[in-house]
């Protein structure tokens, strides 16, 4: 009888500030961890001229702040556990606050990593911690409206972070990119000490009964922190031609094989996977997964577009993709409006198709390229992502019990996190190599054999004689034009390559949305 009374008031348990408010203040959160994931990207050279460092050693700033990011994630339910969820989510905001300060003041480039390591392992114990707040703040038929306000920290952060963080760069200095935190995480902390409030079932519990998973730990750990690093470093050290990464490579597999066997089977995992079990949370899981794919891999190409081939300043580059995320905070709104009258997974399989076909618009590009059509091509794509993050979300947690919400919004969180870093890799790993590909095919047309590059060779050439120049001088620099012409045309097709990769891997999702539990956000089912 105790025990259904317990029930009863569980179920009938409401926070007493207003959710709203509550959901407002630990989204402000969220989305300060997830801008620093960007705002850093711009800075980094002026921060390797600032540490007298190399571009590529100043890269571990970022490589270090993922790393400890990706392997927190998975964690931070059992650290809500043995902590209590708002006494971890306040020691995260605090610790991220003090970290992002010890950044902002670095005197050399190893003390910057150190606290950028510090502040990844603390921030990352935020997002999952803010969307667990929500799922119990929040009756299930308001969660697709209060997902609406997570949206913002989720999508928009990492698009507004290159803008401003060139702009605070420009105009500033690299290091207000980190104290810019600082006033933004007192604010913060004063008010999840004032708002936030643990619900019934989610109190602090004893350490001892909880146990400490260590072999759980380490293995994520292993296998996070190793994916984190191949991923990131990947590109650079040319892959699996170097032992640097192979090494790695191999460390991930065991890392993340061992912990999904160990995971499955411990009496005590760290993080429980069997809320995969969950028809709606698995498809959910992978539908968030080829979304943020797809999201931080076309997202990255844009701005790379715009400043290694058209020439835009980082800051002109980020500008590229503000009116896509303005399109996504209208958007959203109407979006949940759309969940009450339809079904959600419609919603979900009509965003995949929006994105794949924006992707394919996207071959509209061209190596004179104007700033407005760019614009457009990426507010088109934002388009599709307004109709996925919400419908996903609100899906995903549909049918889970709330004492499985800490473990499900790590996991999600991290499946999000992961795709994201593949995405981008994946992403720019292609565009090189379809880039050579395409230079390999091309050149076959670029011999004195070929009538149409020697008439355009001799065309250039007179051009620039008719300004000065000698024969061989002219000669010389037409066929170093042609060369140019070549690598911008084999670049651009590249680009074209890689959006209709990404179209096709959009699409494929479409079928999988229909799988989702048939109901409204309202949580009635969607038939008559």
């Amino acid at each position: 009888m105790s025990d259904s009374t317990a029930e009863h008031d569980h179920s009938n348990w409401k926070p007493r500030s207003n959710p709203w408010l509550i959901a407002v203040v630990v989204t402000l959160a969220a989305f300060m961890e997830v801008l620093d994931t960007t705002i850093v990207n711009v800075a980094l050279p002026h921060i390797s001229g600032t540490m007298s460092a190399s571009y590529d050693e100043a890269t571990w700033t970022l490589t270090s702040y993922l790393v400890a990011n990706g392997i927190v994630l998975p964690l931070s339910a059992y650290f809500s556990k043995i902590l209590g969820r708002k006494r971890y989510f306040l020691i995260c905001i605090g610790a991220f606050t003090v970290c992002s300060f010890m950044c902002g003041i670095a005197s050399n480039l190893g003390e910057l990593i150190i606290f950028r390591i510090l502040q990844g392992f603390f921030g990352g114990g935020l997002q999952p911690s803010q969307q667990s707040i929500i799922l119990d703040t929040f009756p299930p038929e308001q969660r697709g409206r209060a997902f609406s306000i997570s949206a913002v920290a989720i999508v928009v952060a990492p698009v507004l972070g290159p803008t401003l963080g060139g702009w605070i760069t420009d105009n500033f200095t690299w290091r207000w990119v980190f104290l810019i935190n600082v006033p933004v995480g007192v604010l913060t902390t004063i008010a999840v000490m004032q708002f936030v409030e643990d619900p019934p079932w989610e109190k602090k519990q004893d350490a001892k009964k909880v146990g400490i998973d260590v072999v759980g730990i380490g293995l994520i750990a292993l296998g996070l922190g190793c994916l984190q690093v191949f991923l990131d470093r990947g590109e650079d050290d040319d892959w699996f031609s170097s032992s640097f990464i192979v090494t790695f490579a191999v460390l991930a597999a065991v890392g993340i094989v061992g912990a999904t066997f160990w995971l499955l089977y411990a009496k005590k995992p760290v993080v429980d996977l069997r809320v995969m079990k969950d028809r709606n949370f698995a498809l959910g899981s992978a539908a968030i997964f080829g979304f943020a794919s797809v999201l931080y891999g076309s997202a990255v190409l844009i701005p790379q577009l715009a400043q290694q081939q058209l020439g835009y300043t980082a800051t002109l580059a980020g500008l590229v993709l503000s009116p896509g995320a303005i399109c996504i905070v209208f958007l959203i709104p109407i979006v949940s409006k759309l969940m009450n009258v339809i079904q959600t997974r419609f919603l979900v399989a009509f965003g995949f198709f929006l994105m794949g076909c924006a992707l394919l618009y996207s071959h509209h590009l061209v190596p004179n390229i104007d700033y407005v059509t760019l614009t457009k091509m990426r507010s088109a794509q934002s388009i599709g992502i307004g109709f996925l993050f919400v419908p996903v979300t609100t899906l995903a947690y549909l049918s889970l019990p709330k004492s499985l919400n800490n473990d499900a919004s790590a996991l999600f969180t991290m499946f999000r996190n992961v795709a994201g870093s593949i995405g981008i890799s994946l992403a720019t790993a292609m565009i090189r190599e379809r880039t050579q590909a395409n230079m390999a095919h091309m050149v076959e047309h670029l011999t004195p054999l070929n009538q149409p590059y020697n008439e355009s060779v001799q065309r250039i050439a007179r051009t620039l004689m008719d300004t000065g120049q000698t024969m061989s001088q002219a000669m010389s620099a037409a066929t170093g034009q042609m060369y140019k012409t070549l690598v911008s045309q084999a670049t651009i097709l590249a680009y074209l390559d890689v959006f209709a990769a990404c179209a096709i891997f959009a699409f494929m999702f479409i079928p999988l949305s229909l799988f989702f539990s048939p109901v409204k956000a309202s949580g009635k089912a969607g038939g008559h």
